[in-house]
């Protein structure tokens, strides 16, 4: 006997791709402008990031990552470089497999991985990252606008 079970949740993906892309686009010009308050830009990202993945129900996994990672950034602000690096490569392998971004997920961890074999340029790297990814939500964020 087959059964099937449907879950039905509150999901809004245009609410939650459009808070996304405004707050990763807000972080990356800080990050720019202010290089030098990066673990407080890059810590307070990381839990709002966190507390946008749990608001939008994201699975539990996903959402705690970002949360995490932005405490121990923190806690320990010259671990910035480890935390940060090894984060990006964990998003970019998640992107990369679940969520069927390939060249973002690949983008994504390679700059999580120079991020952590080069931690004098990281705020240029997490930048980067940051506007590389609020690009990538804004396009498809229009262009999904178009189609509908």
């Amino acid at each position: 006997m087959l059964h099937f079970i449907e879950i039905k949740t509150d999901h809004k993906p245009r609410a939650r791709q459009t808070l996304n892309a405004i707050l990763t686009l807000a972080t990356a010009v800080l990050a720019l402008v202010y290089p030098d308050f990066l673990y407080l830009i890059a810590g307070g990202y990381l839990v709002a990031l966190g507390v946008l993945f749990f608001s939008f129900k994201m699975p539990s996994l996903v959402s705690a990552i970002p949360l995490v990672t932005g405490v121990l950034i923190f806690v320990f602000p010259e671990l910035i470089p480890i935390t940060f690096g090894i984060f990006l490569a964990i998003f970019g392998l998640i992107l990369f497999f679940s969520f069927s971004l390939s060249i973002l997920g690949v983008l994504t961890f390679v700059i999580g991985i120079l991020i952590y074999m080069n931690p004098d340029s990281i705020a240029y790297f997490i930048a980067a990252f940051m506007l590389l990814y609020s690009v990538n939500n804004l396009i498809s964020l229009f262009k999904g606008k178009e189609d509908s």
